[in-house]
């Protein structure tokens, strides 16, 4: 009987000793899954948790902060991530902080990353919901690096077959062999740089004109440093101006004699149009042009018959030896 109660408390110890050890290993799990002590709740939102499930570690700048409680699907383009973090990261993590899904590793299980933003802001609070980034996806990034290796294998081909050609082309070879060629390029690059000095030296030059022209040396420089000149040439531009002016108004008073005499020609009136179409007015012109110059020639016969008559020769005679000592003069003075 007493072999049996020593059994039944042996019996009841390894029971004992085992629900403790099943408690002490309940409560690490949980502790690791932040089950048990003080924690709080923070919430993201993502357009795709890229195989994020709940248990998954939450990192706050690399540090384990809690663990993902749960996962809902708010809209077909909207997720929200529910986290569960421990109460120490109370004083640290921030409204601002950004929240991004990584990997742990390069294959390994999704992690939510919480990354502190460099602004200031104040601390968050039970179920605030944090920024989130956008999500890396590993399937564009293969997709991506995909077209970009058909890409390089596409240069890569095309490259070797230039390779080729570059091989089999006889003209290349023969270009490239020819000893001449280095002394023409040397010859081209010596015509070059002569051509630079002369270039410069031009360039000199030219910069010492505009600085003599600019300190009033030479003469441009005095002409353009002349304030006189200046004056000058704008009465010269006032004048040539008031020429200008002057012979408008020449040519509006021709304008408007010509349009008079046009019009006394039209109308039939007017000494013009008496001048050019009345035949019989030009018959008495003629004719008295015809008198003058008879009347003329009659009154140069009667006086060379006065020369000739003996009462007023003597007269003309010494007007005509006035005359020469007059001319005799005037030549003498121009001696």
């Amino acid at each position: 009987m007493a072999k049996k109660i020593i059994n039944n408390v042996k019996l009841g110890i390894f029971v004992l000793g085992g629900l403790l050890f099943l408690i002490l290993l309940l409560y690490m799990i949980g502790k690791n899954r932040s089950l048990f002590g003080n924690t709080y709740v923070l919430k993201a939102r993502f357009e795709n948790v890229q195989g994020l499930v709940p248990g998954n570690n939450v990192r706050f700048a690399g540090i384990q902060a809690g663990t993902v409680k749960r996962i809902i699907i708010i809209a077909d383009t909207l997720i929200e991530v529910t986290m569960i973090i421990d109460s120490r990261m109370k004083d640290v993590i921030r409204k601002n902080a950004i929240v991004s899904i990584g990997t742990d590793g390069l294959v390994g299980n999704k992690v939510v990353n919480i990354v502190p933003s460099k602004e200031h802001s104040s601390l968050a609070l039970e179920d605030d919901i944090l920024p989130a980034k956008k999500a890396v996806n590993t399937d564009e990034m293969l997709q991506i690096l995909y077209n970009t290796n058909n890409d390089v294998a596409v240069i890569a081909n095309g490259l070797k077959e230039t390779i080729q050609r570059i091989n089999g082309s006889n003209v290349l070879w023969t270009l490239l062999n020819d000893k001449s060629l280095p002394l023409g390029i040397r010859s081209s690059v010596s015509n070059i740089r002569s051509a630079s000095a002369k270039t410069d030296a031009m360039v000199n030059d030219l910069q010492m004109v505009v600085t003599n022209i600019k300190e009033g040396k030479g003469s441009v420089g005095e002409l353009l440093q002349d304030t006189s000149f200046a004056h000058n040439l704008n009465a010269a531009v006032q004048k040539i101006q008031s020429v200008g002016d002057e012979a408008m108004a020449l040519t509006t008073e021709l304008k408007q004699v010509v349009a008079g005499i046009q019009q006394d020609i039209n109308t039939g009136k007017g000494t013009v149009n008496s001048l050019l179409k009345d035949s019989l007015l030009v018959v008495k012109l003629n004719t008295s042009l015809d008198n003058i110059q008879k009347g003329t020639d009659g009154f140069n016969q009667n006086m060379e018959a006065l020369k000739h008559n003996f009462l007023f020769r003597g007269y003309f005679k010494k007007l005509e030896k006035q005359k020469k000592k007059e001319q005799s003069k005037s030549l003498t003075q121009q001696h």
